[in-house]
């Protein structure tokens, strides 16, 4: 299997993993959005809890044709990156997206983009 296609695979599965973490509502849903023709993956709050709107990814991860894998959002308690590195992906093929261009260079062997 090449490389892009086994990232897609991990992060299909990682995203699972969370997704089976969430708790789930009849008010607020959890979405899992999983694109492996295009690499997005996502997770997604949407319903009302009491008075509020909820709306929003908390999760969002792209695989590029690259090889690299994006860490565009963690909006959980988990440290996704680590998730990402015990499954399998190095950290030199992850780029903490969600981090200025400028911070990426200073975080340990991960990659800058």
């Amino acid at each position: 299997m090449d490389q892009v296609a086994d990232y897609k695979r991990i992060i299909r599965e990682l995203i699972e993993y969370v997704y089976s973490l969430c708790p789930h509502s009849d008010e607020v849903e959890v979405q899992k959005i999983t694109d492996d023709t295009n690499g997005h993956y996502l997770l997604y709050s949407v319903g009302w809890q009491g008075q509020d709107w909820v709306y929003g990814s908390f999760v969002h991860i792209d695989v590029r044709d690259n090889g690299r894998v994006w860490l565009q959002h963690d909006g959980t308690d988990l440290n996704i990156a680590d998730e990402m590195v015990e499954r399998g992906i190095p950290r030199n093929n992850i780029v903490v997206g969600f981090q200025p261009p400028h911070i990426r260079p200073l975080m340990d062997d991960y990659a800058v983009a």
